[in-house]
């Protein structure tokens, strides 16, 4: 049973696969050890590029498909849901899986404007026949509006799942601001039921916490382990959980 089993998520903002500290030089073979490490069961990656001209920066002249790169160097399976065009390529979320899973991108609302934002959802069949539904997104960084549409589009449609859900990203907003506030009524914030609030932006000098795992209030979860990594390969920290459900 799921309940017997362990599951270790991971979400990064990856900042396009290219180290922030280091312009030039690419992030992907770092963040790949950090995984191989880990060894989570799925992963929710924002800041993601797919063939832009951007990364032939940071790969010697060579365009990339950073989920496909990370496929290769994991052994996961993995899946991109574009948001925008970009750089004659793509740009949006990645979620990683290492179980079977059937994958799927929604598109998010914004109200005021400005750059548009995806969410990938991977309904996973764990290896005791039981499902999960994993979702990652990255809300809008303009606009405080767009923040709380994209967490009220997201709370519908996820609590309507009949299975239990787990989300994860880069949410853009701290525990103050509505969309924290809307995403609440359905979803508790995993770190602060854990009791271990960590800043996680950026990498560096830490001061907000942006990035965030949450649970839907339907499954009983026993949260074993919540933590921010100090590692510096992108300006965000990466955070990990383990869980059980009960």
């Amino acid at each position: 049973m799921a309940q017997d089993k362990e599951l270790i998520f991971l979400s990064y903002n990856i900042y396009h696969g290219e180290d922030p500290y280091q312009p030039g030089k690419s992030n992907i073979q770092d963040i790949a050890e950090l995984i191989k490490r880990i060894r989570p069961d799925l992963i929710a990656l924002q800041e993601v590029d797919s063939m832009t001209n951007r990364t032939r920066g940071f790969n010697e002249g060579e365009r990339k498909n950073l989920v496909m790169e990370l496929e290769k160097a994991t052994g996961l399976k993995g899946f991109f849901a574009k948001a925008i065009d970009f750089s004659e390529g793509g740009y949006g979320e990645a979620i990683l899986s290492r179980y079977p899973a059937e994958f799927e991108k929604v598109q998010l609302p914004i109200p005021k404007g400005g750059e548009e934002r995806s969410m990938a959802i991977a309904h996973v069949n764990l290896p005791d026949g039981s499902k999960l539904s994993f979702a990652a997104t990255h809300l809008c960084h303009q606009f405080e509006e767009n923040r709380t549409a994209q967490a009220a589009a997201i709370s519908d449609l996820l609590s309507g799942l009949q299975v239990p859900v787990v989300l994860a990203g880069d949410f853009n907003f701290e525990s103050d601001e509505k969309g924290y506030s809307v995403l609440s009524k359905d979803f508790k914030d995993a770190a602060l039921e854990f009791g271990n609030i960590q800043e996680t932006y950026s990498s560096k000098t830490p001061e907000i916490r942006i990035d965030y795992f949450w649970l839907d209030r339907n499954t009983k979860w026993e949260i074993i382990s919540m933590e921010a990594l100090d590692v510096e390969f992108s300006d965000h920290k990466p955070i990990v959980i383990t869980i059980k459900i009960r």
